[in-house]
């Protein structure tokens, strides 16, 4: 399970549109302060003229600039999202002709487990590092919730904002304490329903969009049904998680969640014994980004000075499936 791998540079990208709970309140057609009361997010960004392409690249640029490297010095690209900026090609490939490397022929895929989507990708191609197929590999996060919202369903749109998060790793040094003590993933589809968008894809195509089923097409979520679930199976989780390490919760010197909403992170924090000084909570400034809020996170971390080499974090969060995921490093 332990993988030397080293996370050498991060980076964001909020977009230009800053929407505070106030303007919030407006959009809902909702008493003033309903907003905050409802998410505790104060302010969230919504893409202006941004595609997500654009974005990721703007967040791939600062991290390459945080890591001291140019784009030669990357060896694949993967795109590690909830929302795709077209069904094809991937978004990874949009994304890197977005960075003028449209020549280059690094390899740019995307991995999708919503999100849980940089976690997985984290994961998964921590192995490739090891294995010595790639020394550098560039995750990227980037998410436009803002397009596919019901604004109907006010309790779940209100969550949400947009952005991008980039993570350079790469082989960690013999004399390095950086590396992946343990990771976990797993899936129970009697859950799938709860966070979902129907149309789009072969089952419900986008030929048969018509006003009628604009809903089919838009994000879906029952909020309370996927953290009954949740709050269930995660003590469990955590326990095959952290057990074979030894691993108590109070030896995270940080835990940074997928900021779903605020209300379940205080409630998932009591459950699970998560000291408020252990937690990275982002979400009143950036609301619910999918899945660039782990990365988002991260990298907020980092640049606060919260996370120090040779630090103890944890990686954990939710995803549509349903499933639940986690990650111990050493920084």
């Amino acid at each position: 399970m332990e993988r030397n791998l080293k996370i050498i540079g991060t980076g964001a990208y909020l977009p230009k549109q800053r929407i505070t709970s106030e303007e919030m309140d407006l959009k809902l057609g909702v008493p003033a302060g309903w907003s905050l009361k409802k998410s505790d997010v104060r302010v969230r960004y919504f893409v202006e003229d941004e595609t997500a392409a654009e974005m990721g690249a703007l967040a791939a640029q600062a991290a390459l600039q945080d890591a001291g490297l140019t784009f030669a010095d990357i060896d694949c690209i993967v795109c590690a999202s909830g929302t795709m900026q077209q069904p094809i090609p991937c978004t990874a490939a949009l994304i890197q002709q977005a960075m003028g490397q449209g020549q280059s022929g690094v390899p740019s895929f995307d991995i999708n487990s919503t999100c849980l989507s940089f976690l997985a990708a984290f994961d998964v191609m921590s192995y490739l590092i090891a294995a010595g197929r790639y020394r550098r590999i560039l995750i990227i996060s980037t998410e436009v919730a803002s397009v596919g919202l019901n604004w109907e369903h006010k309790e779940s749109a209100v969550l949400f904002g947009d952005g991008a998060a980039a993570v350079i790793v790469g082989i960690s040094e013999e004399h390095e304490q950086s590396r992946i003590i343990a990771s976990l993933m797993e899936t129970y589809s009697a859950g799938a329903s709860y966070s979902e968008i129907r149309g789009g894809g072969t089952g419900l195509h986008a030929k048969h969009y018509d006003d009628t089923r604009m809903h089919d097409y838009m994000f879906h979520m029952d909020g309370h049904a996927i953290y009954k679930m949740a709050s269930k199976l995660l003590p469990d989780f955590l326990e095959r998680l952290l057990g074979p390490g030894n691993t108590a919760m109070s030896q995270f010197q940080l835990i940074i969640p997928h900021q779903g909403s605020a209300m379940a992170m205080r409630l998932i924090s009591r459950k699970l014994g998560i000291a408020t000084e252990q937690l990275m909570n982002i979400t009143a400034d950036h609301g619910n980004t999918i899945a660039a809020s782990i990365p988002m996170g991260l990298h907020e971390a980092i640049r606060q000075g919260r996370m120090q080499r040779g630090d103890r974090i944890l990686l954990l969060g939710t995803s549509a499936g349903l499933s639940l995921g986690g990650l111990v490093l050493d920084y």
